[in-house]
């Protein structure tokens, strides 16, 4: 690649877990390079990060207005920015950055509220720059595999989903930066547990299955005394060709890391991702015969032997996957086309599922429509 693209950061100063997490995927491939930011609204924090991401302190800005007009005046400026803030910054940010003209790469959720989120979703269209959303699990070889033999009809008519995602780091008190912003509704918007980890599951299971949830029925709860937003969250889904789903996702669950898991069951069989160990696909047949593709089988379909990075039996994982759609956002960038990476038309239907979820549980209504 004779020249890399050039990303600005907003978010992912001193302390934050997820900022250097995107550097590292954008690098990974040698497509992208980090030269700017405003990494903290505390403009010594915002230089302090420069420093450990190594690049010109010049290029550490106090704030978002500074950052595009000092961009814009170089000849090598910014192609886009990443946005890794809390979920309230979101929108504010993505505005500012699309009515200067650049792309956006945004962390999910898409913004604090689905209002804001339609909002967010017009001002794309009117910008008509890239957007692309780090929905991270979409990334990985084997889940994309999982959709593509599911497309060609390899389980059949799917029938039943059940996807979960639990974690235990948020049992007890919400310690440290990166717990403390998940449970204030000011930072995060109205879901909690939902918003952080259970839209992460909603997106994995209709970009597995192809499908979309049409109905939900939901029950989020905050159990752990004192906590305003939802820590534990247990979702029966529809989906449009009539297939029945459940969704859990807790951070309540004492002793659980990262155990994402999606399972889908059709008429002729299913399949089982994990992901924690990513680098497995399970097929099962009605017939009885249960399958393991690994991560560099010479039977992958194009799209998962396209992403991954080495031969089989060398674990890839969480930065690759990551890296993945920062290889497809840039190659949005330079006019290719990149239909799996998750756009503002996903985002939406997050914040939708999010807010849907939230309030049906709040009011105890049964069975909603999810609509956007």
């Amino acid at each position: 690649m004779s020249t890399r693209l050039r990303m600005g950061m907003i978010g992912g100063g001193p302390g934050a877990f997820i900022g250097p997490i995107h550097r590292i995927a954008a690098e990974l491939d040698r497509e992208i390079e980090l030269v700017a930011g405003v990494f903290s609204s505390d403009p010594g924090r915002s230089r302090a990060a420069a420093a450990d991401y190594r690049i010109d302190p010049e290029r550490a800005y106090p704030d978002l207005a500074a950052m595009f007009a000092g961009e814009a005046a170089r000849p090598d400026g910014i192609d886009f920015v990443s946005i890794v803030s809390p979920n309230h910054h979101h929108l504010p940010a993505a505005r500012t950055a699309l009515a200067a003209g650049v792309a956006v790469m945004s962390d999910k959720p898409m913004t604090a509220s689905l209002a804001q989120a339609r909002e967010l979703a017009d001002l794309v269209a009117q910008a008509g720059r890239p957007y692309g959303l780090t929905y991270t699990y979409s990334g990985y070889p084997l889940v994309r595999e999982a959709r593509a033999r599911i497309a060609a009809g390899a389980i059949g008519m799917v029938r039943k989903v059940v996807v979960e995602y639990p974690q235990g780091w948020l049992a007890g008190p919400a310690e440290g930066k990166q717990a403390e912003w998940r449970v204030d509704p000011a930072r995060s918007g109205a879901g909690g547990c939902i918003g952080d980890i259970g839209v992460h599951a909603f997106q994995l299971a209709e970009f597995v299955t192809g499908l979309r949830v049409t109905r939900l029925l939901a029950d989020l709860a905050a159990v752990v005394p004192g906590r305003a937003l939802d820590d534990d969250c247990a979702i029966l889904l529809r989906f449009d060709n009539r297939a029945r789903g459940v969704l859990l996702a807790s951070q309540i669950e004492v002793g659980e890391l990262n155990g994402l898991r999606i399972r889908v069951y059709g008429d002729k069989g299913g399949l089982v991702w994990r992901q924690e160990t990513p680098n497995d696909l399970t097929l099962h047949s009605i017939h009885g015969r249960t399958e393991i593709v690994r991560a560099g089988d010479a039977a992958l379909g194009a799209d998962a032997r396209a992403r991954s990075r080495t031969p089989g039996g060398h674990p890839e994982g969480y930065l690759e996957a990551f890296a993945n759609l920062y290889r497809d956002f840039a190659a949005q960038l330079r006019g290719e086309v990149a239909p799996l990476l998750p756009d503002a038309a996903e985002g939406l239907r997050g914040m939708a599922f999010i807010e849907t979820a939230v309030t049906a549980s709040r009011d105890e209504a049964g069975w909603v429509d999810l609509t956007i």
